[in-house]
């Protein structure tokens, strides 16, 4: 997708901030492409296709930095974007912990990390994908009605260049189709989904597939009952379990630790998860649907443990952070190209255990299976954890009836320890965690 007119850009873009009176600069160039069609009950009501170009520059004088960006790539927009950033960097606040990286911190070569698709699907064979997914869902008995089907295909080209001497630019690719349909009548009614998303299209799920299991799902949950208050263990369904190691990530993020606002904050080194247990970042996974051969700021990645047996090994890093922490970046930086980087993970998972997701449940005499949650109700400082939640009763060591309007609630340092993962780790959502059981979770019912 990159073309030598996009390096002559950047290389431009930094040259003028400089002549304007810029110390650093640092340009940023994203192209995209996607395809996306929508049909609901076998009609189509969406078929799009969109281009963009958008460019980002920004502009550091001393310890100030500005952030300036545009569509418009005219030799005229391009030098009103270059004289807006310079005057704003001028009049902006420091900021002792922003800057460039150093010259030899920077990315010396660019992994292959296969995140590109170069084929751009028809768009009959969207809608082929979506009408056969559909049609699978509607036909599982008790499905009633649909919410639709989408099917799409989208390709990104990111390009950085700075005055520190970087240069570089890759390519991701991402195909996904997914189903929503309901099932039961009136007041009765409930819904579920599924979808599959991959960087190529050779990987995504077979369309009937998503669509019976979409279908499937939703029958399941008919005639739910509720709750009673207690404490049981709770199990998350591989849907939802990614949801823990996200307030995981988010309590390790160089910002909230370097403001303190982190309920992790004073646990690196120690252990935070049972003995055994890893969480990695990897993002030179091939394939993977948030691989990065660099980050964005031109820094090189690596695969990382956050967690090795059980312990927190580091924080998740940008710059900045690293340098408000007296530490050393970890290659994590992501931004757009209007605003500054911050650190987030790429290919994030944590490691399977040994047990089966039927072994993990069936020692539980009584206990929740959460497939769905709603709300986010998490304390970043305390780690105090409080969300809605449906799934199914547990009923010696079997999943039983469907459960809705059900509160699950603890404090997630607890809940981390308290955690047994079972073996079915499948990569699906670019943030992925097996089944995982919680033992002892306060349950706020009826």
């Amino acid at each position: 997708m990159q073309t030598v007119d996009d390096d002559a850009l950047l290389d431009s873009l930094l040259k003028r901030a400089k002549a304007q009176g810029a110390d650093a600069a640092e340009a940023m160039l994203v192209r995209g492409v996607a395809l996306s069609h929508a049909q609901r009950l076998g009609k189509a009501e969406r078929l799009e296709r969109e281009e963009s170009r958008d460019l980002g520059l920004r502009v550091l004088i001393g310890h100030s930095q500005a952030f300036v960006s545009t569509t418009d790539t005219t030799p005229a927009a391009v030098d009103e974007l270059v004289a807006r950033g310079v005057a704003m960097a001028r009049a902006v606040p420091a900021d002792p912990w922003c800057g460039l990286a150093d010259p030899q911190q920077l990315a010396t070569s660019v992994p292959e990390v296969d995140s590109f698709d170069p084929r751009e699907p028809a768009a009959e064979s969207l809608i082929e994908q979506a009408t056969r997914c559909e049609e699978a869902a509607r036909a599982v008995a008790g499905v009633t009605n649909s919410e639709g089907a989408e099917a799409g295909w989208s390709a990104t080209q990111v390009s950085l260049a700075g005055s520190n001497g970087f240069a570089g630019s890759y390519a991701v690719s991402r195909h996904s189709l997914s189903v929503s349909v309901l099932a039961g009548e009136g007041l009765g009614m409930e819904r579920d989904y599924d979808f599959t998303s991959a960087v190529f299209a050779e990987d995504l799920d077979d369309p009937e597939a998503v669509g019976r299991r979409a279908g499937e799902r939703a029958v399941r949950r008919l005639n739910p009952g509720r709750l009673r208050t207690e404490r049981l263990p709770v199990v998350f369904d591989p849907r939802v379990s990614n949801s823990l190691l996200r307030h995981l990530v988010g309590a390790v993020l160089g910002p909230a630790v370097a403001r303190k606002t982190s309920f992790l904050k004073d646990k690196l080194g120690e252990r935070i998860l049972p003995a055994g247990m890893a969480v990695i970042d990897e993002p030179h996974r091939r394939r993977g649907l948030r691989s990065r051969p660099f980050d964005a700021e031109g820094l090189p990645t690596r695969r990382t443990a956050l967690v090795e047996d059980g312990v927190l090994q580091t924080w998740l890093l940008d710059l900045a952070s690293a340098r408000q922490l007296g530490l050393a970046p970890t290659g994590h930086a992501t931004r757009g190209v209007s605003g500054p980087p911050s650190p987030s993970p790429s290919n994030l998972y944590l490691m399977p255990g040994t047990l089966s997701p039927a072994a993990l449940i069936g020692e539980i005499e009584r206990g929740f299976y959460v497939t769905e949650m709603i709300g986010m109700g998490v304390n970043g400082l305390t780690g105090d954890y409080s969300r809605g939640a449906s799934g199914f009763l547990i009923e010696k060591g079997e999943l039983t009836r469907p459960i809705t309007e059900a509160t699950i609630a603890g404090n997630l340092k607890q809940m981390f320890l308290a955690m047994t993962a079972a073996d079915d780790l499948v990569f699906r959502y670019g943030t992925d965690a097996p089944t995982l059981r919680v033992d002892g979770m306060t349950i706020a019912g009826n």
